[in-house]
């Protein structure tokens, strides 16, 4: 579901205009191979192919994702594993195994480091993933394994979390530069080039985090797969959000008619954990920005009455009355609630209507987190939605069939 769900993100995400233009200008001067560009059309070498589809594939933040992990491991390891797949003709039994353990160590590496607050997760752990997974489906000697995690460990960008505040893509471009490096660290493993011996508890001890953990990450190896902790998106912005729309959507299914009118709404409170609190803009000026502002999501879910892809475009950007609402939500952190997380996620919401009324909401544990899973119905909508308008819904189908049956 996770490989299917990775597809479907990528091949949306590739028609928007940033990476259409990325691609006709950096696709006629790199090397030609057999790897799609998923959604484009196109096809190139296996780097290439990583570095576009992992682009592409966060633009719109619906990516899977996991919160103990404080990342998106698959987005940054399963283009490049995709590719290397098509490269070599594999089985779709080995692309399976190589995504499971190049998450699994990534995955552990993440979960065992205190990474710092101001970097963005995108082009960090995931060059390990995508280099073990590469390594994998590559015919690289596993005698040398430890070393390749070094080198890929050593190969890690600092990307600047803030940036996606103010509409800064570039933070984009970090999900797409793990599986272009990651791919890189197997050819300089190979050449014979050598990292430092403890590059993982140097990087994530001192450079990128502040503590590294090394029991802590291989507790439960081998019985323990952080895969299954991770989630699948059904709402189109950053996760640290979704506790405070939840909380809204429940709270808008016990309203006549399932709405709430804008202008009744005098102002609305969120009190929630640390970084769904870093999340609290009010003045959206783009789509990208949309994606990370939960004022902007509550005050477009109540304005539309639902929660779609079109609540977070163009139209809804432009709308004065999403926007004024927008103005009137305070997003607080508490601390409370920031020491339950990750193991729960809590926000508690409070509107305030013009009349004096307080309708309250509260979410404790996200949609599509392991203790509260999604329909699996609403994940296949998710993929046909998302990949009908790229393919057609006859291709969409024959891709889903494939991709959820890749052990035969």
């Amino acid at each position: 579901a996770i490989i299917a769900d990775t597809a479907a993100v990528i091949a949306a995400g590739m028609q928007v205009a940033e990476l259409k233009a990325l691609c006709a200008s950096h696709l006629p001067r790199v090397a030609a191979g057999p790897c799609a560009v998923i959604g484009a059309g196109r096809r190139t070498n296996r780097l290439d192919a990583a570095l576009l589809n992992g682009t592409a594939g966060v633009w719109q933040d619906y990516d899977e994702g996991n919160l103990f992990m404080r990342g998106h491991p698959g987005i940054q390891l399963i283009p490049a594993a995709i590719a290397c797949a098509e490269e070599r003709k594999a089985a779709g039994a080995d692309l399976l195994m190589a995504v499971a353990v190049g998450y699994e160590a990534c995955g552990r590496v993440s979960s065992a480091s205190q990474m710092k607050q101001i970097i963005h997760p995108h082009g960090t752990f995931g060059t390990i993933g995508a280099a073990i997974a590469a390594a994998r489906l590559t015919g690289f000697d596993v005698r040398h394994i430890r070393g390749l995690i070094n080198l890929a460990a050593s190969i890690h960008m600092a990307n600047n979390r803030h940036a996606m505040l103010h509409g800064g893509t570039i933070r984009n471009w970090g999900a797409g530069y793990s599986g272009y490096m990651g791919q890189m660290a197997v050819s300089l493993a190979e050449a014979g080039f050598a990292a430092a011996p403890d590059a993982l508890n140097t990087v994530y001890a001192s450079v990128l985090g502040d503590a590294f953990d090394p029991l802590k990450m291989v507790e439960g190896l081998g019985s323990r797969w952080l895969l299954t902790d991770g989630y699948i998106k059904l709402y189109p912005t950053g996760r640290y959000s979704h506790a405070a729309m939840d909380a809204l959507i429940d709270l808008l299914e016990r309203q006549p008619g399932r709405r709430l009118d804008p202008q009744a709404v005098a102002r609305i409170e969120v009190k929630t954990f640390r970084l769904g609190a870093m999340l609290d803009v009010k003045t959206v000026k783009s789509v990208f920005n949309t994606r990370f502002s939960i004022p902007f999501a509550l005050a477009s879910i109540i304005y539309h009455g639902r929660c779609g892809p079109d609540c977070f475009e163009e139209a809804a950007v432009a709308n004065p009355v999403i926007q004024a609402l927008a103005q009137r939500t305070d997003v607080a952190e508490d601390p409370g609630l920031e020491a339950c997380y990750p193991r729960e996620q809590i926000a508690d919401l409070a509107i305030h209507l013009t009349g004096g009324q307080v309708l309250r909401g509260r979410c404790e544990v996200m949609r599509g987190e392991p203790g509260n899973p999604h329909d699996p119905r609403d994940l296949e909508r998710k993929f046909y939605d998302l990949t009908g308008p790229v393919l057609g819904r006859p291709s969409s189908e024959r891709l889903y069939e494939g991709l959820m049956s890749l052990e035969r």
